[in-house]
């Protein structure tokens, strides 16, 4: 309890206060007694000896998951170590399970310039957006090396590039592709191609047909690489 206190700031009297702030469990400074440094005795409010063994379950059941300190969100923590590459210890670091980057990056004893998030969508109202293209790249290339598979990291950067580049981080999905691009051909090619199709048409719109997608529907060469030359026969 000592080193607990010591590092955590925790007590019997911060958890004494922690039961007694909590609205869901309703009980008062008689039901909870300080015994000592690490004890505590929890008294039931009621008399009723009919409804007596249904209030100690619910504080069975509620107690457990009162969240004395630290961040709500946050649901467990495990202390990874970290070994170097010949297999010899090197530091420990914190996985943590949970959300609310703010929290964890004001946390003391956290280091801010060494904590990252694989919650994208986080990392971008938190950070901005370029940190969350930072950590689409981070996310892609930790997923294939751990597959051992190797890309280069022109082709990651690409992807985040197309995922941020509208300023809010955009899913390859339906949805984000709709936001990226308006050719009615490239968005009829993805999903949904017969809705997609059936719009244009009552619309009205127009194809300029710039893209890879669009060009390759049609049969055209695209504008892009060697496509964008055009080689001419001089008459003399």
């Amino acid at each position: 309890m000592q080193r607990t206190e010591g590092y955590m700031g925790i007590s019997s009297d911060t958890v004494h206060l922690s039961i007694l702030n909590d609205p869901k469990i309703k009980l008062k400074s008689e039901h909870v007694r300080v015994i000592d440094e690490a004890k505590l005795r929890i008294y039931p409010t009621g008399t009723d000896k009919s409804k007596l063994q249904l209030e100690l379950h619910n504080l069975k059941s509620m107690l457990p998951k009162l969240i004395v300190k630290g961040i709500p969100t946050v649901e467990r923590a495990v202390v990874n170590p970290i070994l170097r590459r010949d297999g010899t210890f090197d530091r420990y670091n914190l996985l943590v399970e949970g959300t609310n980057l703010m929290k964890v990056l004001g946390t003391p004893g956290v280091d801010a310039k060494r904590t990252k998030s694989n919650h994208i969508l986080e990392v971008n109202k938190t950070l901005g957006i370029e940190a969350a293209r930072r950590s689409i790249i981070d996310e892609i290339r930790y997923t294939f090396e751990n597959n051992n598979m190797m890309i280069d990291l022109r082709h990651m950067m690409l992807l985040a590039d197309l995922m941020s580049y509208k300023g809010e981080i955009l899913g390859i999905t339906a949805g984000g592709i709709a936001k990226m691009k308006s050719s009615v051909l490239m968005l009829s090619s993805f999903e949904r191609a017969s809705e997609h199709l059936f719009n244009a048409s009552y619309a009205g719109r127009e194809d300029q047909i710039e893209g890879v997608s669009e060009c390759i529907i049609m049969g055209i060469p695209m504008q892009l690489g060697t496509g964008i030359l055009k080689v001419r026969q001089r008459y003399v």
